[in-house]
């Protein structure tokens, strides 16, 4: 595995996984865990990358490929912010297509 590979995996599951909660800390701090649970839980669109044959491809952007990821979708996940029930799911939906933009730039330096 290379460096830009491990670097990229670093990075994009800390993104994934870490900054919702870190976000959340930074915003909302008598109430963080909550919240960065909520953004965290908008990591349930990428059940649609088990509906891709293979599974999992090292080489492979999510932006475009897959439903949930696609730029129709993508389009729509910002206007959850300008709702106040759903701002914080538009947050966490924005923010993982963002992760995944960079994962996707690092990926045409490694692929």
């Amino acid at each position: 595995m290379s460096t830009i590979s491990i670097f990229q995996n670093v990075l994009h599951y800390s993104l994934h996984f870490g900054f919702p909660f870190i976000i959340a800390y930074i915003f909302w701090k008598e109430k963080w865990l909550r919240v960065g649970a909520i953004m965290f839980s908008t990591i349930i669109i990428d059940i649609d990358h088990f509906w891709a044959n293979p599974v999992f491809e090292a080489c492979r952007c999510s932006i475009g490929f897959h439903p949930l990821h696609s730029i129709p979708v993508i389009i729509l996940y910002p206007a959850f912010l300008f709702f106040p029930k759903t701002r914080l799911i538009g947050l966490g939906l924005t923010f993982h297509i963002f992760t995944d933009w960079i994962d996707c730039l690092i990926m045409k330096l490694n692929c």
